[in-house]
């Protein structure tokens, strides 16, 4: 019983369906701005990955040339 009481505080299907409308539009709006996001979020990733790997190469080849010296 408690169980049920508790759902039915969070769980709300509306009578009238044109209610689903705006849920659905705001529900799109934030799944396009969360993949967006995500996308820059990797590509800003990858880029700041080709620089670490850039810098890590530099001091490789740095080194090398102060130990062959």
């Amino acid at each position: 019983m408690l169980q049920w009481y508790v759902l039915s505080l969070f769980l709300y299907f509306p009578e009238d369906k044109s209610e689903y409308g705006p849920a659905a539009v705001t529900f799109a709006i934030f799944l396009v701005a969360a993949i967006l996001t995500m996308r820059l979020i990797i590509r800003v990733s990858k880029r700041e990955a080709a620089k670490a790997k850039e810098l890590e190469e530099r001091l490789n080849r740095q080194n090398r040339q102060e130990e062959n010296s």
